[in-house]
């Protein structure tokens, strides 16, 4: 199986643990996730089999959709309900308290310089953050640029706030809940978070493990496995004639001239097929030497 499952990770799994007990439900090694997920949040993962491994890095590029409830009122070392608590502050459960939360949530729609959490899995000179963490030790970290495409406010119950938040990768939902605290006075957390959305793969489709193993069982799994090409719909199709070199040039990985293929036709850049129709990989044309190059190749093991 080559290509990419919509997996909904549960509570209490990491996202290599899901990649393990996915590697014994299907019986094969080469799987990757596209992103973790904290243990206690849930809901959308894709996994990469086979060949898909290969879109591990472009998925982690996506945007990304999540539902969180922020607790304010409360900090914590981890910035969500999990961790210890460093401060505890009372919160106003007023209208005019409202309307200022509702405004400071919405002030972060837009670019922001993030600061990334201890607790994480960014490395900083060799050693992971949540590893420093663990040991007592806090080191400096660098604001990084994230965007919050759009927020929407689904409840404001104080000291409880529900909402939907569309994101840049690399987003931290619980500093963002830490940060929204802050600009309202009273401090914040996160207290869950479920993922709804990485690009085209919503909660609606996703699969739960016990649901990848049934199907297993009952020999339906590859028709909830997407095709590596589905992730490159919106580039133009390019394949090779049946009789010529065409074939042994990108089975090889080499590039070749446009007059190689059925229709001859000159794009920025195309999915490539070759005669049978079997999906070799991204290439882009080059004006200087008028022939296509290999950009990501998913054909045996080309990378």
């Amino acid at each position: 199986m080559d290509g990419i499952i919509n997996v909904y990770k549960e509570k209490g799994y990491t996202s290599h643990d899901v990649v393990a007990k996915m590697r014994g439900i299907l019986r094969m090694k080469k799987i990757g996730h596209t992103g973790t997920l904290d243990p206690e949040a849930e809901g959308v993962l894709p996994v990469c089999l086979g060949r898909g491994t290969k879109l591990c890095d472009l998925l982690t590029d996506k945007t990304k959709k999540y539902r969180a409830v922020m607790l304010l009122g409360k900090e914590t070392d981890t910035q969500d309900i999990t961790g210890r608590t460093l401060s505890e502050n009372p919160v106003d459960c007023s209208r005019e308290m409202e309307e200022t939360v509702r405004e400071a949530i919405m002030s972060f729609v837009g670019p922001y310089l993030q600061v990334p959490p201890m607790y994480s899995a960014l490395k900083v000179n060799g050693k992971k953050l949540y590893e420093l963490a663990r040991a007592g030790k806090e080191v400096e970290r660098q604001p990084r640029p994230v965007e919050i495409f759009t927020i929407q406010i689904e409840d404001i119950c104080l000291p409880r706030v529900t909402m939907t938040v569309a994101c840049s990768k690399g987003t931290y939902i619980r500093t963002l809940c830490q940060d929204i605290g802050r600009r309202v006075g009273c401090g914040g957390c996160m207290e869950s978070l479920v993922r709804t959305r990485v690009d085209r793969f919503s909660i609606e489709e996703s699969l739960r493990l016990g649901e990848i193993e049934h199907l297993r069982d009952l020999g339906e799994i590859e028709q909830h496995v997407l095709p590596v090409d589905c992730m490159f719909e919106a580039l133009p199709r390019l394949t090779m004639p049946i009789e010529g070199e065409g074939d042994k040039l990108v089975h090889n990985g080499n590039p070749f001239q446009a007059e190689l293929t059925e229709d001859g036709e000159r794009y920025l850049q195309a999915r490539v097929y070759d005669s049978q129709g079997c999906f070799i990989g991204i290439y882009g044309y080059d004006e200087k030497k008028r022939r296509y190059q290999p950009q990501k190749l998913f054909l045996g093991g080309a990378s």
